[in-house]
Formats: structure tokens, sequence, C-alpha cells
């Protein structure tokens, strides 16, 4: 599994999350702005109120996506792991996990690799752990085949 091309498939995915999230702000920003006014004036109310509403949402998300792209870019992945942390590549017996964001299922060179955070529970489990160790999680046993 080479690393450097998850990483770049990580930044890719938050960058282009970023990017589509600010383009649907945008879209929804200039259909507020360009909707005239019709005769039914609660009904223009109510749709201008809508609107702000989903602007303030995807903001949010916005905000999210930077702050996790922000988290992701701090990360040391050059370092060499002794034990399950942070930036860590795992590959289990049961998969290859890739602790360094919120991305979900990543498809790399026929390869599937969760990317997960270092707060979720698995990750959690996982962590401190060393090649060879066996962590339980959810009635499941996953041993530590390698860390990158």
């Amino acid at each position: 599994m080479q690393k450097q091309k998850l990483i770049e498939a990580c930044n890719d995915y938050f960058r282009n999350k970023i990017t589509s999230l600010m383009s649907v702000i945008h879209d929804v920003s200039e259909s507020s702005n360009s909707e005239s006014k019709s005769s039914a004036g609660d009904k223009h109310e109510t749709s201008k109120a809508m609107m702000q509403l989903e602007r303030e949402k995807l903001g949010m998300q916005l905000k999210e996506a930077e702050m996790q792209l922000a988290e992701f870019e701090k990360i040391d992945f050059s370092k060499t792991f002794q034990k399950v942390e942070q930036g860590s590549l795992v590959q289990t017996d049961k998969g290859w996990f890739f602790i360094a964001g919120s991305v979900g299922r990543i498809l790399l060179d026929t390869q599937t690799v969760f990317v997960i955070s270092a707060q979720s529970p698995l990750a959690s489990a996982m962590m401190n752990h060393k090649e060879k160790d066996t962590v339980n999680f959810n009635g499941v046993s996953y041993v530590m085949v390698s860390i990158q």
C-alpha cells in the first residue's frame, strides 16, 4: 500500500468537499438574490427564510470540512510508527485502516482502505497497539499485521 497516494487521495477528498460546498452555497445565495417578489408576499418571505436556513446549514458544513482539512494537514505522516496512532496506516487481518480523518472508504489501487478519525470508536480501540497485537471491538477481533 502506497501511503503517499492515500494521503493525496484524502487531501483531494477534503478539498473537493470544500469546493463543492462553496459552490452549493454560492448557488443558494444566487437563487435567493435573484428570486423576484411575487404577489404572494408570505410565500416569498417563507422561501427566503428557508434559503437562509439552508445557507446557514451549508456554512456550518463548510466550516466543519475546513476544520477537518486543517486537522489532516497537521498530522506528521513522515514519522515511523511503532504503534497505532494518528497518521498511521494499519493493516489488520480484516483490512486496511488509515487513522487520519473522517473520510470513509477509499478505493486505492484496487485496495479498500477505511479512513477513520482518531476519535472514532474503532481507532480508539486500536490506539497504542503494536504489530501482532489483537484488538477486540464490537465482538470482532482485529490482528495488527503491519503499521506504517
